[in-house]
């Protein structure tokens, strides 16, 4: 019975635990903006054969 409680807890822990890691790194990039731009992991190119099938590189 423990199991089926701890399970979602564990999950619930790891993706909370991604929002942070996401929102440290967004404030150390605002601190930082020299080291390059902050690349927010909601999207991006999927790059092969020397091209970009991105529709914003059109």
């Amino acid at each position: 019975m423990a199991e089926v409680l701890l399970a979602p807890l564990v999950v619930f822990l790891v993706l909370a635990g991604w929002v942070g890691v996401q929102q440290l790194y967004a404030r150390f990039q605002a601190r930082y903006p020299q080291l390059g731009p902050f690349r927010d992991s909601g999207g991006g190119c999927a790059c092969g054969k020397g091209h970009c099938a991105s529709k914003s590189a059109d």
